[in-house]
């Protein structure tokens, strides 16, 4: 069958942005649903962003995912951002709306949601969750955590104030907060009461040990840190140590991929199916 217009295109922002699976991951997306896309990696000046993002909606791109360093920017940028996006202060994807709006939305708790619930297949609605750290990664996960309903979240942070500050935020939206206690405490004052521990500071890549005391793990408990690869293993390594159930972040990258998709396309595709295939492609060296 011969297209006569071509497919839509998409692509993802980053610097730097060669290591990134979003096109695979995209790619199999499209395969499996049956969309004409494609999806590319640009690689964009750090004082670039606004001007890539433009020469790329001019030339006819439907939407892009952003990755470090832009994600404030993107925010920023967005004529339009959703209540992830003000809660969180980033963006990781956007839509160029056929009015010439650019729509702002965060997937990236959405992703690590789908891929806790869905995956491992661990309830957070009633659960006592910790999550580890208080910049950006944390912001942007927080509020679809609490959209789960469960009973307690605390945020720690070795600086109590970044903390204090980010719960705050969450707290001024009373309907996230129905069914949960949240908290802020400092990392050394924790006591072992999680059934999920969230990992969200880059505490292994700075080869700094795990971010918490190991009181805080139990038997059992699910220890997830939102890196993967190399640089989740210190903190996988440390959990599984302690008799809890270690996991990393592929998952969440592949899960918040599909929930972009959907923005885009007004399909979600099958995350698992596509984490099962992006894992076997890793572990065979692809």
């Amino acid at each position: 069958m011969t297209h006569r217009t071509p497919p839509d295109a998409y692509c993802v922002m980053g610097n730097p942005i060669a290591h990134s699976r979003s096109p695979w991951i995209h790619a199999r997306f499209a395969e499996l649903s049956g969309e004409r896309i494609v999806y590319e990696r640009r690689l964009v000046p750090v004082d670039g962003f606004a001007d890539a993002l433009r020469d790329f909606a001019v030339g006819g791109g439907r939407g892009c995912n952003v990755t470090v360093p832009f994600k404030l920017e993107a925010a920023e940028r967005a004529t339009v951002r959703t209540e992830r996006v003000q809660l969180a202060g980033a963006a990781n994807t956007l839509t160029f709306q056929p009015d010439g709006s650019t729509l702002a939305d965060n997937t990236d708790g959405l992703g690590l949601v789908a891929d806790i619930t869905r995956n491992a297949g661990v309830a957070l609605a009633g659960a006592s969750l910790l999550l580890v750290g208080a910049g950006g990664a944390a912001a942007g996960v927080l509020g679809p955590l609490l959209q789960q309903g469960p009973r307690r979240v605390v945020v720690a942070n070795r600086t109590q104030a970044r903390a204090e500050a980010l719960v705050r935020r969450h707290q001024a939206l009373p309907h996230l907060l129905q069914k949960t206690e949240l908290l802020a405490q400092d990392v050394q004052a924790l006591e072992p009461d999680f059934d999920v521990i969230i990992n969200a500071t880059a505490s292994s890549l700075g080869g700094d040990g795990p971010p918490v005391g190991a009181q805080v793990l139990r038997a059992g408990s699910l220890a997830y840190d939102m890196m993967y690869g190399p640089a989740a293993q210190g903190f996988l390594d440390w959990a599984r140590s302690h008799g809890a159930v270690p996991r990393d972040g592929l998952g969440m990258l592949v899960e918040q991929a599909a929930e972009a998709f959907l923005c885009w396309r007004g399909v979600r595709p099958d995350g698992a199916r596509v984490l099962n295939e992006l894992r076997a492609a890793i572990a065979a060296g692809q």
